[in-house]
């Protein structure tokens, strides 16, 4: 919780701006107290009345205001405050931050202000993928601003890449990451992510569609509520999350000898969708097609079973063992016998059918099945997927009972 914590939040213009009324309201909900900037831009997307509705807080924009200059002054602004959030945070406001510019209220307020700043990036693709912007990033990093974000997917202009803010969950996350201890502090946690790819040959490989967005969304929660968080991956076009320690593998084989190596840990979640099956007779060179012959023969043997490894009794047992069920039928009878088969305590099984777009996309819908039964959540981000099972890990593993 951030009960009594102080937040600025500085609001650029972007069309993002809309996403900041929903970080305001999870903000208040969790006690902050929130004082907001809108940029001159900013308004061109939300207004001050609906930011001012939502914090309960007066709006400041105007450097020049004698009333807000006597009564608060942008640099009292600045530094009564426990920390600065810039979101979204456009390449241009990334630019001035980079080089010291002060030429609103809300550069200003960055250049003088002495707290942390979390900063939120939004802009096109072309726009992040920019040397300038890179360097700009890399400057504001260097000097010990954190940065959440962005994520890959539609943007303002009808295109997809990489440039999109975060979630106000995990945005939210990240404040409370900084802000608290956090619940899960002084807990170590493992979590497996994305696809394995199990060789033919040198070149061609069996694999699957898993992106990896949930399970990486899944340990920088955690690691926002505190915990020391290990996350291993198999191949995703995907940043390494802040603040975990990320582990790259290929095969299941590999993921199964890098989690047990990991161990011992508190919590375990296999989000990974590992390879049931490998290649016996995998091929050190590449398979040639000969004219008129046969495609040759793949020998396929089961892979080692890592959530079932991973829940066997024992000393090193984690607490809390928790697995995923990708279904594309029957999803809740699949999953419940999944848990019973693999000795796990929690499975959270979602619908993978090619119509429901989960694969690859960026929301979810789950069924979380326990010992108390079947709780089913909303079709939600996966940011707010992994930022309610980040918090329902924390009331189990700070309590008694799974």
């Amino acid at each position: 919780m951030l009960d009594g914590r102080r937040v600025l939040l500085v609001i650029s213009g972007g069309i993002a701006a809309y996403k900041s009324l929903e970080l305001i309201r999870r903000l208040k909900e969790r006690g902050a107290q929130v004082r907001c900037i809108l940029t001159r831009n900013a308004q061109e997307f939300i207004t001050p009345l609906a930011v001012q509705t939502l914090s309960g807080e007066k709006v400041c924009s105007d450097t020049f205001s004698l009333t807000d200059e006597h009564e608060i002054g942008h640099i009292t602004l600045a530094r009564d405050c426990d920390l600065v959030v810039v979101a979204p945070c456009t390449a241009n406001l990334l630019a001035k931050m980079a080089t010291g510019l002060a030429d609103d209220l809300a550069s200003t307020a960055l250049l003088v202000t002495d707290k942390p700043i979390l900063v939120a990036p939004a802009m096109n693709f072309r726009m992040w993928n920019h040397p300038a912007t890179q360097a700009n990033l890399a400057t504001v990093r260097g000097r010990g601003a954190a940065i959440v974000g962005p994520n890959a997917g539609m943007l303002a202009e009808n295109e997809s890449g990489m440039g999109r803010m975060s979630e106000p969950a995990e945005i939210l996350a990240a404040v409370e990451g900084i802000l608290a201890a956090g619940p899960l502090k002084g807990i170590k946690a493992l979590v497996t992510s994305g696809p394995t790819y199990e060789p033919i040959d040198p070149v061609r490989f069996i694999g699957n569609r898993s992106s990896g967005k949930q399970g990486h969304a899944i340990a920088l929660a955690l690691a926002r509520l505190g915990a020391d968080v290990t996350l291993i991956t198999g191949p995703v076009a995907l940043p390494n999350p802040a603040g975990v320690t990320t582990i790259h593998v290929e095969t299941a084989r590999e993921m199964l000898g890098a989690a047990l190596g990991r161990l011992p840990v508190d919590v375990a979640v296999c989000a990974a969708a590992v390879a049931d099956w490998t290649v016996s007779n995998a091929s050190r060179e590449k398979r040639k097609k000969e004219p008129g012959s046969p495609p040759p023969a793949i020998e396929l043997v089961p892979n080692p079973d890592i959530l079932a490894t991973l829940s066997e009794k024992g000393g090193a047992r984690p607490r809390l063992v928790v697995g995923f069920a990708a279904e594309t039928e029957k999803v809740v009878e699949h999953a419940k016998a999944k848990r019973d088969r693999k000795g796990c305590d929690w499975i959270v099984a979602n619908d993978v059918s090619p119509a429901t777009g989960t694969f690859g996309g960026d929301f979810n819908t789950i069924s979380l099945i326990t010992a108390a039964g079947v709780e089913e959540w909303p079709r939600i981000a996966k940011a707010d997927v992994a930022e309610r099972l980040a918090w329902r890990i924390a009331d189990v593993v700070k309590g008694v009972s799974v």
